[in-house]
């Protein structure tokens, strides 16, 4: 990351080789498939013009900002759809510069250069934190609508809603003391994904009737799994012992009263 100033304000120029790799896949994988697509309409002997344009178009739409890469010399209207009338050119000096340019990013900061916190030193490291702030910030609205279920919200009085957000928002607090411990034990997972995976450990009743007409009842959960296990152990989680089992006692059975007749 570099801190960069100019006519009074602030820069932060990151740059990232991770995703610098993945977008030149990401942009590699958009080209073949482009250039796949226009080698198609080549060898293809009946095409019409109007065919050839609006397929290609299609293959443009779809490349993205790859299409520009490619030239495409197109038919005119009095000119037959053949390999000299519709050309292909690769532009290779602006491929290459955009390759370069992938992985890097400017940020312009809300703070211009003269208006910095006195005291504060002007590091891009700082600017850089200040932003992934609007980022966790998105994030829990949208752990807060899609994971904890805030909206919608169908209370019609006003305490009732305040509840609904006081339970949501405890809940967020949990989602991120969650994140937290992944942080240091697993940092590869989410909390979504350890909320789905340990979801899946089920609460049942094992109803046993014994003779004298009463239920043994065994309330179990499912024996984890062993990835279940493994963030268990991660978490310094233990799930509790299994509850003894109860006698559910005879039920009583009402007859059937008879039915009545009127005259």
């Amino acid at each position: 990351m570099k801190l960069l100033e100019q006519e009074g304000e602030l820069y932060v120029q990151a740059r990232s080789g991770d995703r610098q790799k993945k977008e030149n896949a990401m942009r590699r994988r958009k080209l073949k498939e482009l250039v796949h697509g226009l080698n198609q309409l080549k060898r293809r002997k009946k095409l019409s013009r109007d065919q050839l344009l609006r397929r290609v178009a299609v293959l443009r739409k779809e490349a993205g900002r790859v299409a520009a890469f490619v030239k495409v010399r197109e038919p005119k209207a009095t000119e037959a759809v053949n390999r000299q009338t519709f050309v292909c050119t690769f532009d290779r000096a602006a491929w290459k510069k955009a390759k370069e340019r992938d992985g890097c990013y400017i940020i312009r900061a809300s703070v211009p250069w003269e208006d910095w916190p006195a005291g504060m030193e002007k590091q891009a490291g700082v600017l850089w934190e200040w932003y992934m702030q609007l980022v966790h910030v998105e994030e829990s609205f949208k752990t807060l609508k899609s994971d904890l279920g805030l909206r919608p919200i169908h209370h019609q009085l006003e305490h009732r809603v305040e509840a609904h957000i006081l339970v949501a928002f405890l809940g967020y607090c949990l989602t991120v003391t969650l994140r937290m411990k992944l942080r240091r034990s697993a940092p590869g997972l989410t909390p979504r994904e350890v909320l789905k995976l340990l979801g899946a450990i089920r609460m049942v009743d094992v109803e046993i009737p014994t003779k004298d007409g009463r239920v043994l009842v065994l309330r179990r959960h499912t024996e984890p799994e062993a990835e279940q296990e493994m963030i268990l152990q991660k978490l310094n989680l233990s799930l509790p012992e299994q509850p003894p089992p109860r006698i559910r006692g005879m039920q009583v059975v009402m007859p059937e009263s008879e039915p009545t007749t009127t005259s």
